[in-house]
Order: C-alpha cells, then sequence, then structure tokens
C-alpha cells in the first residue's frame, strides 16, 4: 500500500497542517487503521478507496487522529484530493461519501483545491465559567457548533490574544466534545487575511491544530455576518500557519487551499 504526508492549507513544505494519506482496496479493521494513525501520528491521517460507477460519490473517505476517528476533517480532505490528482486517480471533481455527507473537491486551474463543506451551525452560549482561567485570556463571546465540528468558538478581544494563547490543555479539554476554536479579527487586513484562530483539540489527543478546515465551516459563518461580505480568508496563526479561503454559500461552505506532497512511500504492515 502507498501512503503520503501532504501539507494542507500550503503552497510549500513544512508548513501548513500535515496529514497522512493511505489508499486502500477497501476499508480495513478499525483497530489497524487507528494504530496506522497512531504510527504516521499526524493530526489525522485519510483512509480512502474507490466506489464502483453510479454510486453518489467516487470515493469513501475516513479520518482518524493518532488517538480516535473523526466525523469531518478539512485538511486531511484537501490532502487525499491532492494526492488522487497528483497520482492520476482523479481529474477535476472528486466526492467523497463519509460520516458527515457527501463532501466535494474541485481542482482549480492555479493548482489550489476547492471543498465544499456543510456550513456548521453557531449557538450561542453563556461563557463557561473555567474558559477565560484556562485560555487565559478575556473572552467576548462563545457559540457553539454543528455535531460533526463540535467545538465552542470563543471570540477574542483582538489578534495579538489569539497569538500569544498559551492555554491550560487540560482545563480547556473540559470546556467541549472536541476543543475551542480561538478567533479575532485581524489587526491589518492589507497583510491579505480577515481573521485569525488556532483551535485546541485536546480531547482527540490534538494539543493545537495548524490549520483546520472544519473550524473554518464555523468561522464564516461568523466572520462573514460580523464583516459583512461571503468570501474571506482566515489565517489560522498557528506555528506552522496557513490560509484558508472561505466562501460562504448558505448550507454550503467552499473552502479553497493549497497543498504539497513532502513524503511519498509504502506501508508494509498489512491489515
Amino acid at each position: 500500500m502507498r501512503m503520503w504526508i501532504v501539507d494542507a492549507f500550503s503552497d510549500r513544505p513544512f508548513a501548513g497542517n500535515p496529514a497522512g494519506v493511505v489508499l486502500l482496496r477497501d476499508f480495513a479493521e478499525d483497530g489497524w487503521m487507528q494504530l496506522v494513525a497512531r504510527e504516521i501520528n499526524h493530526a489525522e491521517t485519510a483512509f480512502a478507496h474507490p466506489l464502483p460507477p453510479g454510486r453518489e460519490a467516487d470515493w469513501a473517505l475516513r479520518w482518524f487522529t493518532p488517538t480516535t476517528e473523526v466525523d469531518m476533517c478539512g485538511h486531511a480532505t484537501l490532502a487525499t484530493a491532492h494526492v488522487l490528482h497528483e497520482t492520476g486517480s482523479a481529474t477535476g471533481t472528486v466526492r467523497f461519501a463519509a460520516r458527515c455527507g457527501v463532501l466535494t473537491a474541485t481542482a482549480n486551474a492555479d493548482g489550489s483545491i476547492t471543498l465544499d463543506f456543510p456550513t456548521s451551525t453557531l449557538t450561542p452560549q453563556e461563557t463557561p465559567e473555567e474558559l477565560p482561567r484556562a485560555l487565559g485570556a478575556r473572552v467576548l463571546s462563545v457559540h457553539g457548533t454543528a455535531a460533526h465540528v463540535g467545538d465552542l468558538l470563543v471570540e477574542l478581544e483582538d489578534e495579538k490574544a489569539v497569538r500569544a494563547l498559551t492555554p491550560d490543555l487540560r482545563a480547556l479539554g473540559k470546556a467541549s466534545r472536541r476543543g475551542v476554536i480561538a478567533t479575532a479579527v485581524a489587526e491589518n487586513p492589507g497583510r491579505g487575511y480577515d481573521f485569525v484562530s488556532r483551535c485546541f483539540f485536546p480531547n482527540v489527543g490534538i494539543d493545537e491544530d495548524p490549520v483546520t478546515g472544519s473550524a473554518h465551516t464555523a468561522l464564516a459563518p461568523f466572520w462573514s455576518a460580523r464583516l459583512g461580505r461571503p468570501d474571506l480568508t482566515g489565517l489560522q496563526a498557528s506555528a506552522r500557519s496557513g490560509l484558508v479561503r472561505t466562501a460562504l454559500r448558505g448550507e454550503r461552505t467552499l473552502l479553497t487551499g493549497d497543498a504539497v506532497t513532502v513524503i511519498e512511500g509504502e506501508l508494509f504492515s498489512a491489515p
């Protein structure tokens, strides 16, 4: 079996969010896929296999963190689409059947890929008492997200506050099912982005995710409502950093980014 490590939401190696991609003839036993994801040890590893013609999708897709399976993952979907196009296994738009429904990935003329994902609902919530202390920052607002995202979207005072976060991850893990999306408006939109974010998911074994596609299905409606524009660019201000171009289209959100392969190899452990 072939496997790849792809840096997603980046146009250069060693930035963005690395994802494992493993192409199979059919899904293996869950425990084996979890062991492979733990061995690859990136935020997510995607497992995909082709579906017969005439189905609602072209490929079946699942994602595993080093500790658990997740319902939806943007950067590993982008990485998988990148691999399929680079290897000639797909052209144009690829349809993926996943736990969160059918997702599509379209290759663009400039080499970027656009994902079509479900827009997350946003539900205003009272600020949990422990949250500001766990984050170490003043919280302006808190919103719950859809079940397939499972995070708290937390608005902070400014970009500097987001960049300066050094949260108590153990305490943060008690605040939501998966974790926290911390965000603020860009200090200077002239730099090429409209808002910033950082994502902490201690409950699925990811202390900080470098660039999170699924989080942007919640960030897009949040900031589009605040800024009055459907098309925005978000900077996830992790140490690796990455840009996600978002386009709010009602119940769907388009996420566009680049990807680059950094490792290609063979997986010798058979399922």
